[in-house]
């Protein structure tokens, strides 16, 4: 995730609420995101997220096009024969069908929904290669400890990365289900209006000042303004 200095992850404004706007486009970030995907057992995504940006892919070379080689040559290396899953996890199963992430055969894709989502998806033309799995709904979403179950029992992954959004992100913490935490630290203050929807990291959870959650810094790296930072975080 990339944030502004002031804590926002999204302008939300049509044509600029993805990461790119947050982060001025950097090449180092882009970098670090196709890196994370490219060791990546699993790629985890909300339907926000998708709905931000409907062309988007979650693929290395596509956040980061100019190392793509690279990034093939690092996967065959370190874990040959292997593919990245790709799971967009949606309550309500209301996706477009027709988006690039759905039709491409870069990489297998897993939709983890409710009961009454997976009845929507199925009454419609599923592309080839996609499944479906039914996921118990928590109280804010599908419950995170449960998407987790699932995607382990398709997969038995060892790596498995959050892209968000922050709702995503939120349920995930929430669950205590995040080991470590990448993130990028724009030197942009975006602002806010008063009761505008602008969103930071997390939404939809509260931790403090009852039950905060405290990371340890393992690593940061600075790339001319932009800081890299890198957290762990208690498991349950």
């Amino acid at each position: 995730m990339v944030t502004t200095l002031d804590g926002i992850t999204s302008l939300q404004v049509k044509g600029h609420d993805a990461g790119g706007d947050i982060s001025g486009f950097n090449a180092q970030d882009r970098m670090v995101m196709g890196l994370l995907r490219a060791i990546a057992d699993v790629v985890i995504v909300g339907s926000g997220s998708l709905e931000s940006d409907p062309s988007r892919m979650w693929t290395p070379d596509s956040i980061c096009p100019e190392l793509a080689n690279d990034y093939r040559k690092l996967r065959a290396t370190l874990y040959p024969g292997t593919t990245t899953l790709h799971v967009v996890a949606s309550s309500s199963g209301r996706l477009d069908l027709s988006s690039p992430v759905f039709n491409s055969s870069h990489a297998p894709l897993l939709i983890l929904t409710t009961q009454a989502g997976a009845r929507r998806l199925r009454a419609r033309d599923i592309p080839i290669g996609i499944e479906v799995r039914v996921v118990r709904r928590g109280s804010e979403g599908l419950a995170a400890d449960k998407m987790l179950e699932t995607v382990c029992d398709a997969v038995s992954p060892t790596r498995i990365l959050v892209e968000g959004g922050p709702r995503l992100l939120g349920s995930f913490y929430a669950a205590r289900l995040l080991a470590e935490q990448f993130l990028t630290l724009s030197p942009q203050v975006a602002g806010r209006r008063t009761g505008d929807k602008r969103i930071s990291l997390t939404m939809g959870r509260q931790f403090a000042p009852k039950d905060p959650l405290w990371g340890a810094l393992k690593d940061v790296r600075m790339g001319k303004s932009h800081l890299f930072l890198r957290y762990s975080f208690e498991q349950k």
